[in-house]
């Protein structure tokens, strides 16, 4: 897994806890084809073990994408809380998928750091996804866990209110690190959600990445259709696990998502 560490000087990537070379950033490992980058880490790995606080896996100026209604699940809860549900429904159908931008990179809180929930909303929820991990070529080369949180009630007034609904801040966490992975070694692995509020769960639910309508090439390739990602890309590929209306986050609540081999915790901030 590679991992982003902070350090007295400036913040260090590591791969499976020993530190890669000084010089190494998410940029340097995008700019290389995918068959080339086991070569390069290797190359790069040092016998040194990492220390520090891990950091969001992605560098400041790294685009951190979203694709919505890419589960039934999630097409059938924002239909149910919309005014305008026929949106919903002909985008899960269409030849074209949904893409937002979700953050940049310096925005992404990291596993273990405080997530928010907007002051304006009274409806707010995690989003737990798979976020894919692209290098500049658009060739997929990893994972790792995602939270979309996101305003229900914002987004359900309006379909436009969709970037005040997920963009803010405190509104993206990735992490622990990315799992050096291709998209087939993807399409099965599971996807769990669980809240605690003051010690008590109070949501659990689980998914599969096999539930998805589209397929992760398919959503990657439309992304960098019309876009160059010098630096490369993460996109959040969609929630199939939506807790039930009567729910909202609220301070102090811990989300904890698993996808495959990356858990990230995250506490709501007052």
């Amino acid at each position: 897994m590679l991992t982003k560490h902070s350090t007295d000087a400036d913040a260090r990537w590591a791969l499976d806890g020993y530190w890669l070379s000084g010089h190494v950033n998410l940029a340097l490992i995008a700019s290389v084809h995918a068959a080339q980058l086991p070569a390069l880490l290797e190359a790069c790995k040092t016998d040194e073990p990492s220390t520090g606080e891990i950091l969001a896996p992605v560098d400041e100026h790294t685009e951190v994408w979203a694709s919505g209604v890419t589960y039934l699940r999630s097409r059938e809860a924002r239909m149910q809380e919309s005014d305008t549900a026929d949106v919903y429904d002909k985008v899960y159908d269409a030849e074209r998928p949904e893409l937002f931008f979700k953050c940049a990179g310096w925005r992404a809180r990291a596993s273990n750091h405080s997530i928010r929930v907007r002051a304006d909303a009274t409806w707010n929820v995690p989003e737990p996804e798979l976020a894919v991990v692209a290098n500049a070529h658009g060739e997929i080369i990893g994972y790792t866990a995602g939270n979309d949180v996101s305003s229900r009630d914002i987004e359900g007034e309006n379909p436009l209110y969709l970037p005040q609904a997920k963009v803010y801040n405190g509104s993206c966490a990735l992490g622990p690190g990315i799992v050096l992975a291709n998209a087939e070694s993807m399409r099965e692995l599971p996807v769990h959600l669980r809240i605690k509020r003051n010690g008590a769960d109070m949501f659990e639910g689980e998914t599969s990445i096999a539930q998805m309508k589209r397929s992760l090439e398919e959503l990657m390739a439309c992304l960098f259709f019309e876009l160059d990602m010098p630096g490369g890309a993460v996109l959040m590929t969609g929630a199939g696990i939506v807790p039930g209306d009567d729910f909202t986050l609220l301070p102090g609540d811990a989300v904890e998502i698993e996808v495959g081999a990356a858990t990230l915790t995250n506490v709501v901030s007052d």
